[in-house]
Formats: structure tokens, C-alpha cells, sequence
């Protein structure tokens, strides 16, 4: 690394996470010296990104630090050498997200960003994307590390890590961090009264927590859960846990199982959603616009508080502590998606959890985790399977594959109407899945249409 002073790229530069990263990084400085920092996004992302980087530069310069951002579309020009790439991109943008979430329920199914159908596809779209940039990586700057913070961020750095080998790679993910903020306000407490132990798989993994006697109080935060959950995330409905299967547990599940445990409750608070045109993407939608109204201000130099109901809370605490821990070489306690290396006995050897970790220089040492009971073990080899299921389909462009990926998928209700929403996905994607060209092609000869009405609008203005 460049001990002049670190040069840091993030794809994805234009997005409306941008403020709270600078943020991170201006805490972060004396420990963590930037030299320059580059934001780079696509053509369509142009406007956003020239908003967020002349914010993200009024940052820097109401701090003490001399740090230069730079703004390009071209991303060779800004990886050349780089020490760090983050990555916070969403192919498509928000209209993509929309079709996700809109089409599924307009088949009576979840329609979710990163769980079911939907986040199948968001990994469609985005792993071939990630390939593209580790390969340019590995010319430009081979010695770089790559925190991937894009959803579905456990199959994105799955690919990155075991499809092209591209080891100096950690996924993250802000909902681990949530818990540990919030769950001590659940027992009196405050964070430094508590350690937790995480591991399972991105946006579906388990945690147990104890206090600083080493007294196990699992059990007192599921007692608590079925009653009032404070650490669920903010794009989640927080529909009750059932009490009984709260008390059966040993280890605590996060908030996404909520689609998983309480799947017709989630479903019917969607569905409602879906009638009203206020599902979570076309909330977010109209939260940006406003973000960006905001940014667009010249006297504004810090990060407004309404980017907390983004839903990314907490962003800059996982990918910037992430770099520190790296490049000092700290030995840190962390929640990462990386290689299991035996922690959780029950999934493969080299598959990629989200498992807490010790973070140096060298990347992440997962903490073993060990055996998990019966329910917790079916569940996590189901959705390991799924993931695997959907990066093949991904990258290989096959249609069959993909429809193994849906058929093992434990959100997607299965039969005729299930290949009918995902020939209708393909469809409304088409734009963004070169891989499934051909049967795309196919789909639409066989007169496969879009039914919603939302989508089709999107889909009429190629977006």
C-alpha cells in the first residue's frame, strides 16, 4: 500500500450512501490516511454522481484533511493502483428494484430486495458485473482489496471469491452491526456491557449474545422478541415472532427469517403495499429524491439525518472500519461475509458465510461457530444450496439452472405460476441480462408480457 497515502475507489460513487462512507472515513483519518479518493458510477448515474461528489468533496474540505474526490465514469481510470475498491452499486438502479419487489406480488408471492425471486434476480444482474470488475482489477491494481458492500452481498462475494478467485475480498453487510447497537437498549445495557457471536449466511444468519461475566443471555433476547424487537431493520415489517418458536430457540434469528417464519403475515403486509404503490423500492425512490434534493445544497457539508431512513444505517461503521482493521493490521472483532473455513461445520469447507471474524492485513479469520440444531442446520444448507443454484445460473446464462434456483428458493411457492413470474422477470430485465439473451428471445416470441403496470411502464421507457 501506498504509504504516501491511501488511494480508495468506490463503484458505485453516485449513490445516495456516498455521504455516510466520507463520513466514516473523515472519523477515521489519523488512523487512516487518504490521499485521493475516486467515485465512479455509469452514464445514467451521471447526474447523481456529480450531486454526491460535489457534497462528498464540501466533506473533505470542512474537515482538516487535504483530500481530493474525484468524480469519473471511466473505471479503469480510477482503479489504476488503487489501494481499496468498495463497491455500492445496484444494476438497473431503483427501477430495477421496483420490478423485484412488483412483479412477484403481482403473482400473490414475496417480493423482496435480496430474499426470494427478486433478490435472485438482483444476483443476475450484478454477478456478471462484479466478474467484469475483479478482472480489471487484477490488471489495474492487483494488491487492491475489494469490499463488496452490493446485495445480495453474500452471493456477490461468493462470486467474486470462489468463481474467479479473487481471494483479497470481503463482503459486508449493516445488519449485524443494527443488532449490536440495539439489542442492549433490549436489556438495560449499553454495547460494551455485551459480546455476540454471529454465523450463518447474509441476511440470514443467527447470533447468540453474553454479558461481560460471560452469563449467556440468548435466551432473554428471544423472550423479548415476540413482544417488542427493536433491532429489526428499517425495510422489514416488524411482524411479531411467534412466542412458542422464540422459546424453542437457542440462538437468535435477524430480521429477514421474519419472510421465512411468518411468511403469510410478511406476505399480506406486502400485498397491501403492492395495492397501495408504497412497497419498499418506490418508498426508497422517493426518500432519494429528497436525499438528493438535500445534497444539491452548497452550504450542506455533512451528512443529513434523513439518510437514516435509507435503510443502509450504519454502512460506514462495516466498510470503513473494514479498511482500518486492514491497514493497521488490528486483529478486530468483526461480521463478514467470507470464506467458512470449517467455522460452521454444517456448510462447505470453502463457501462464504457471514460469520463474526478477526480482521488483519491478511483478510478475515472466521471464529468457529461449530454445530448449529437441527432447524437452523436444514435451513442454512437449503439457503447455501439456493445460492449456489443462482451464481451458476448467473454466470452460465441457463435457463434450466435458473430453474433450480427457484424451485429450491423457500420463498417461492412452486409450479406453473412460479415459471410464469420468472419468464416475466426475465422479460422485464432484459435489458441487464445479456447472459439469458437467447431465451429471452424465445420468452417474448411466446407472447411471455408484462402485467403490471408499473413495470410495463418501465419497461416501455427502457428502464
Amino acid at each position: 500500500m501506498n504509504k504516501n497515502g491511501l488511494k480508495i475507489v468506490t463503484i458505485g460513487g453516485g449513490s445516495s450512501y456516498t455521504p455516510e462512507l466520507m463520513q466514516g472515513f473523515i472519523k477515521r483519518y489519523e488512523t487512516l490516511p487518504i490521499r485521493e479518493i475516486w467515485l465512479v458510477d455509469i452514464p445514467e448515474g451521471e447526474e447523481k454522481l456529480k450531486i454526491v461528489g460535489a457534497l462528498a468533496q464540501r466533506m473533505w474540505d470542512a474537515s482538516p484533511y487535504d483530500v481530493k474526490v474525484h468524480l469519473t465514469l471511466d473505471r479503469r481510470e480510477a482503479l489504476k493502483d488503487a489501494d481499496f475498491v468498495t463497491t455500492q452499486f445496484r444494476v438497473g438502479l431503483l427501477n430495477a428494484r421496483i420490478k423485484d419487489e412488483r412483479i412477484p406480488l403481482s403473482y400473490g408471492q414475496i417480493g423482496q430486495e435480496t430474499n426470494g425471486a427478486g433478490g435472485i434476480f438482483k444476483a443476475l444482474r450484478t454477478i456478471p458485473v462484479i466478474l467484469d470488475i475483479v478482472k480489471d482489477m487484477r490488471e489495474l491494481c492487483p494488491d487492491a482489496w475489494l469490499i463488496n458492500f452490493t446485495n445480495p452481498s453474500g452471493m456477490i462475494t461468493e462470486s467474486v471469491i470462489r468463481k474467479a478467485g479473487f481471494e483479497k475480498c470481503i463482503g459486508l453487510c449493516n445488519g449485524p452491526i443494527t443488532v449490536m447497537k440495539e439489542e442492549p437498549e433490549m436489556l438495560g445495557g449499553k454495547q460494551d456491557d455485551y459480546t455476540w457471536r454471529f454465523a450463518g449466511l447474509n441476511h440470514f444468519h443467527y447470533h447468540r449474545i453474553w454479558d461481560k461475566n460471560g452469563k449467556e443471555l440468548t435466551k432473554d433476547i428471544l423472550a423479548k422478541m415476540s413482544e417488542d424487537d427493536r433491532t429489526n431493520m428499517a425495510n422489514v415489517h416488524n411482524e411479531s415472532y411467534i412466542g412458542e418458536q422464540m422459546e424453542a430457540m437457542n440462538c437468535i434469528p435477524f430480521s429477514y427469517h421474519r419472510y421465512y417464519f411468518l411468511y403469510e403475515e410478511m406476505l399480506a403486509r406486502q400485498l397491501d403495499d403492492y395495492r397501495h404503490h408504497t412497497t419498499r423500492a418506490e418508498n426508497v425512490r422517493e426518500v432519494e429524491e429528497e436525499l438528493f434534493e438535500l445534497y444539491k445544497d452548497p452550504s450542506l457539508h455533512e451528512m443529513p439525518e434523513l439518510l437514516k431512513k435509507r435503510g443502509g444505517a450504519y454502512y460506514s461503521d462495516a466498510a470503513c472500519e473494514t479498511i482500518h482493521n486492514i491497514y493497521n493490521n488490528t486483529g478486530s472483532l468483526m461480521v463478514v461475509n467470507t470464506r467458512n473455513k470449517g467455522a460452521i461445520s454444517c456448510l462447505p469447507y470453502d463457501s462464504i458465510v457471514e460469520v463474526s471474524s478477526l480482521i488483519n492485513a491478511e483478510g478475515a479469520s472466521p471464529l468457529v461457530w461449530g454445530d448449529f440444531e437441527p432447524s437452523e442446520r436444514g435451513w442454512l444448507q437449503i439457503m447455501k444450496a439456493m445460492e449456489e443454484c443462482v451464481i451458476e445460473a448467473a454466470v452460465s446464462g441457463n435457463y434450466g439452472s435458473l430453474m433450480k434456483a427457484f424451485q429450491i428458493n423457500p420463498l417461492i411457492r412452486h409450479g406453473h405460476n412460479a415459471k410464469a413470474m420468472m419468464d416475466e422477470m426475465l422479460v422485464a430485465n432484459e435489458k441487464y441480462l445479456p447472459q439469458f439473451k437467447a431465451k429471452i428471445a424465445e420468452l417474448k416470441e411466446q407472447g411471455v408480457v408484462i402485467h403490471d403496470e408499473k413495470v410495463r411502464q418501465l419497461c416501455a421507457q427502457g428502464l
